[in-house]
């Protein structure tokens, strides 16, 4: 059997102010391959995400609403407490991910090999050229999250991740905005999580075309990695 045809997986999508993509990433992540539910945590949007999602009538889609913007994290941890399927893994609401590279991220868990898996931007997966101190920024939070987690990740920040749900429920996560990533990477690696790492595609966006990470998310990373590793 193919290990599409095998894997029941949720896809968590959290999404602030995406009407623009969000009805093709839902269309792409039920079209991945597996047997997929999907749950979309909408955060307080404003532009009409909101009343695209409550129009839809798929059964294979659960959607849930913040009633104030509370963050991607909230939005997460929201997501995991419904989801049903032994994997989870994580989607963005931008098109900057692409779910035909599930396949890879969820190899490492089908086979029982890891625990949490990182799709890397960074291992030579083909990507929109563009935003260089963006690039220089992932990098060095990757580093300093690195040197305090003892780990050799390329891509901490990276928005594809995917966790076998039951390790996944063991973790206490509290973080509630972009500072999801540094957390989940400590707390996986304090476990002594099996973490793995795998090539995907990118195709990033522009501040023009909507992007919403910035210097300041940055430094709240920065401040998160060392909270998380000493003070948690």
């Amino acid at each position: 059997m193919a290990m599409a045809e095998a894997l029941s997986i949720s896809v968590v999508i959290p999404v602030f102010n995406e009407a623009a993509t969000i009805g093709r990433v839902i269309d792409r992540v039920l079209e991945c391959g597996y047997e997929a539910e999907v749950i979309v945590v909408d955060d307080a949007s404003n532009d009409g995400t909101r009343a695209y999602l409550e129009q839809l009538a798929n059964p294979r889609v659960h959607c849930f609403y913040h009633a104030i913007n509370r963050g991607k994290g909230a939005a997460l941890r929201l997501g995991f407490a419904a989801a049903h399927n032994p994997f989870v893994v994580v989607q963005d609401a931008d098109l900057e991910y692409d779910p035909r590279d599930f396949r890879q991220v969820l190899e490492p868990l089908a086979d029982g090999r890891a625990d949490m898996v990182y799709g890397s931007r960074l291992l030579g997966g083909p990507h929109r050229v563009l935003l260089f101190w963006h690039h220089v920024g992932t990098r060095f939070l990757t580093l300093a999250s690195n040197l305090l987690n003892n780990l050799n990740l390329t891509d901490m920040e990276t928005g594809m991740k995917a966790f076998r749900r039951d390790r996944l429920l063991e973790l206490k996560l509290g973080a509630d905005r972009f500072t999801f990533e540094p957390e989940i990477t400590a707390k996986a690696a304090r476990a002594r999580w099996r973490i793995y790492e795998v090539p995907i595609s990118y195709s990033g966006r522009t501040y023009d075309e909507g992007k919403k990470t910035g210097w300041r998310d940055a430094l709240a990373a920065i401040a998160a990695i060392v909270y998380y590793r000493f003070m948690d």
